[in-house]
């Protein structure tokens, strides 16, 4: 990505309506974008499918983009949601259309990724907590995941400092026991 002041510089003309700035701005961001978005989702494929989902939301709302906060957190917020949406399009098509896995494609658990593992439990952590305690879940997603700064968080979310933190905390401790027993 290129540095973060020609980002905001570029984000701030594009939000004002310069397509130049525009295409300047999507081609910087991708490999960030793709790499946010793997952070998600443990196929390369997968990522970079949400990652061109990403890039199209950036291109359609970035007159929303005020400048109020930082391009990268509002960037990290897409990210966010677009990961999370691809996830459960995937699910759901699994879900509609189960595979039939011949011997020669099952895949061996002494074989398997643990990070794929481990972001497939997250994601699955996270829908939980998203139907059981909704007001948890951007708290989480930006500190732990996005690795957005405490003060930033705060703001995106819209929210004092301490009650942040005090539902980031509540937060860990309702996913802790998932991703454990998921393991």
């Amino acid at each position: 990505m290129q540095d973060a002041a020609a980002t905001e510089e570029l984000a701030l003309r594009a939000a004002s309506g310069d397509p130049a700035a525009l295409d300047l701005l999507l081609q910087g961001i991708r490999p960030e974008v793709v790499r946010r978005c793997g952070r998600f989702l443990p196929c390369r494929e997968d990522a970079e499918e949400a990652a061109q989902d990403v890039l199209l939301q950036v291109a359609r709302k970035i007159t929303s983009f005020e400048g109020r906060s930082r391009f990268g957190t509002w960037l990290y917020t897409v990210v966010a949601n677009c990961a999370r949406q691809k996830y459960r399009e995937l699910k759901r098509r699994a879900a509609e259309q189960p595979d039939v896995i011949e011997a020669s494609q099952h895949v061996d658990p002494r074989t398997t990724s643990v990070i794929a593992g481990s972001r497939i439990d997250l994601l699955e952590a996270l829908e939980r907590l998203e139907r059981e305690h909704p007001h948890l879940v951007a708290p989480l997603v930006y500190r732990d995941i996005c690795q957005l700064e405490y003060a930033e968080v705060a703001e995106r979310v819209g929210i004092p400092l301490g009650t942040l933190k005090s539902r980031l905390h509540e937060a860990r401790r309702q996913v802790r026991p998932w991703l454990v027993d998921a393991s």
